[in-house]
């Protein structure tokens, strides 16, 4: 046996200190990639290699195969397939299908029309509508869609948050119920001068929402519980406690039988953003901020950097000395105090009392915004946009055209189930997959470095 060998059986310092640099360059190139598809190299390969070609090629390149386009096909073959469901359900379309070899035109043109009247009315009622008489009226259904945004991009990014930490945190509805009750009963029963007011009701909501998720998080660190079961019971809890309380003399609204809470002061309520002919508050401003929050956390900070270790490789983690039970603890807590601040907007600015049905159905559809902006904060805040308009042009597509409002969840179903595969997605639109220039490249540069060692 060589002395070389010896030395690395025994333990040799300097090759266990050689060892462990090569641990912490593979956590730093996974945590780099975390959220990512492909996992990270063992070595780091330095950008020339990997890119020969411009600058510009280059970009144009991670574009074409980057997870982004996909996200906008999916949704793309989601609104197709959904076209053609409304286009099969419609009473035109089957009368023109009786005499469609007679006269093939006819049903394809009431397709069109079905398909094509329901999507335009769906726009008007989300985005602009060109044919009221006024300005106002004309973005209203944009402002709209930025309120019903608002709770979605919050949840969306605390779902988000724990997905880079490797959890997956499903209990966005009972944080948000949380938040919400916690905001609300300081609203109500607190009364305080204008602007402290409103900054107490925001913290006791994020500090609802962080409290409800960290016992997930607590639980998961310290017992192994899974999250996912967790999350799923404090959701019914949350539920049922609100409903309890709500029947209680704290919550109820004196003289009345129903569950509601009495109403928010008016210094406990988000001011309009734009004037009182507009539901939109001053909570969508909120949503950014957390948003940008969120990047910084993840992209420039420390904690971020921990955070997208430990959902990386949590073996590799733990032996770069990072407290990964800390780290479950940490993400969790976010997470619900973001989907706390949710449930803030609704009670301090859309809804501005407390009911059994204040999350609506917030929190489960955050899973889909925080799956469609794949886990970053500003693919959420995307997705969040783009929800938002499908539940705010649902009602005007409904009452235009007709058109039942269950195909908008039809629809997101469908981005969901395109989103979760990826391949598919790839295979029909013949995109190459991740990694698949650079793997190129860096065959193209080997090949030339062996011929040119070979002349």
């Amino acid at each position: 046996m060589s002395p070389e060998e010896a030395n690395r059986q025994q333990g040799d310092p300097a090759h266990r200190k050689e060892e462990g640099a090569a641990d912490e360059t593979r956590l730093l190139s996974a945590a780099e990639t975390a959220g990512g598809a492909l996992p990270p190299p063992a070595v780091p390969v330095p950008e020339s290699e990997l890119h020969p070609e411009t600058g510009n090629e280059s970009v144009l390149r991670r574009i074409v195969t980057g997870n982004a386009l996909v996200s906008v096909l999916s949704v793309l073959m989601a609104l197709v397939v959904g076209g053609l469901l409304i286009a099969l359900t419609d009473e035109e379309v089957a009368d023109a299908a009786g005499y469609f070899f007679n006269k093939p035109g006819d049903m394809l043109g009431a397709a069109w029309s079905a398909a094509s009247g329901a999507y335009v009315a769906l726009f008007q009622g989300s985005v602009f509508n060109f044919e009221a008489d006024t300005f106002s009226r004309m973005i209203y259904p944009l402002t709209q869609t930025l309120t019903v945004a608002t709770p979605l991009i919050c949840a969306g990014l605390g779902v988000a948050l724990a997905f880079r930490a490797g959890l997956f945190n499903i209990g966005a509805q009972g944080q948000i119920l949380i938040g919400a009750t916690l905001a609300a009963w300081v609203g109500f029963s607190w009364h305080l001068p204008v602007g402290l007011h409103l900054l107490i009701v925001i913290i006791a909501g994020a500090v609802g929402g962080a409290l409800w998720g960290g016992i997930a998080g607590l639980l998961k660190a310290r017992t192994g519980a899974h999250e996912v079961i967790v999350t799923i019971m404090l959701n019914y809890i949350a539920i049922q406690l609100v409903l309890f309380l709500l029947t209680t003399p704290g919550f109820q609204r004196p003289g009345s039988t129903n569950p509601i809470s009495p109403q928010l002061d008016e210094t406990a309520m988000f001011p309009p953003l734009f004037g009182s002919g507009f539901r939109l508050h001053w909570g969508f401003i909120m949503a950014i901020a957390a948003t940008v929050f969120i990047w910084w956390l993840l992209n420039r900070s420390t904690v971020g950097f921990e955070l997208r270790a430990v959902g990386a490789n949590p073996a590799a983690a733990r032996n770069a000395g990072i407290n990964t039970t800390k780290g479950y603890v940490i993400v969790m807590l976010i997470a619900g105090a973001l989907a706390g601040l949710a449930g803030v907007a609704q009670v301090s600015g859309t809804e501005k009392v407390l009911t059994s049905g204040v999350a609506a159905s917030f929190g489960f559809d955050a899973i889909t915004v925080a799956l469609l902006g794949r886990s970053s904060p500003w693919g959420t805040f995307a997705a969040g946009l783009l929800f938002g308009a499908f539940r705010a042009g649902g009602v005007t597509m409904q009452t235009s055209t007709g058109t039942n409002i269950d195909i908008v969840l039809v629809v997101q179903s469908l981005i969901v189930l395109f989103i979760a595969a990826p391949p598919l997605v790839r295979s029909l639109f013949r995109i190459p997959p991740p990694g698949a220039f650079k793997t190129s490249g860096k065959r193209t540069t080997k090949k030339a470095d062996a011929a040119q060692g070979a002349a």
